[in-house]
């Protein structure tokens, strides 16, 4: 596996922590359909939320959730569809993103609630 690969594994590892540390449930990580993957999707309070995680090891070339632009997002939002219906979901649904600058040992993880809306197509 590439080191950026194994990196992005580490920074899903500790968002799921983190989520479980704040009282989310993970329903699943890393969940496909298509070519397309959920990294994180948990629940809360009767709320469906869709996690995507961005790590970086510094701020050299932007922060994390930067990365997540508007193809990114349309990913995401087909992704959620066809897993709400997979799953017949009926619950509000929330789109998250967790940024993470740093290694293992020292790093700052950001949680942003609500940091995209499905666009209207």
């Amino acid at each position: 596996m590439a080191t950026h690969n194994t990196y992005g594994k580490i920074g899903e590892d500790m968002a799921a922590a983190y989520l479980e540390k704040n009282g989310y449930v993970i329903k699943h990580r890393n969940w496909r359909w298509n070519r397309k993957e959920l990294d994180i999707v948990a629940q809360k309070d009767d709320m469906l939320i869709i996690v995507e995680v961005k790590s970086r090891k510094n701020e050299l070339f932007g922060l994390p959730e930067e990365a997540v632009d508007g193809r990114k997002i349309r990913h995401i939002i087909s992704s959620a569809d066809a897993y709400i219906k997979k799953f017949c979901i009926d619950s509000p649904v929330r789109f998250d993103i967790i940024s993470i600058v740093g290694d293992k040992e020292e790093h700052v993880i950001q949680h942003i609630e609500n940091a995209f809306f499905p666009p209207i197509w």
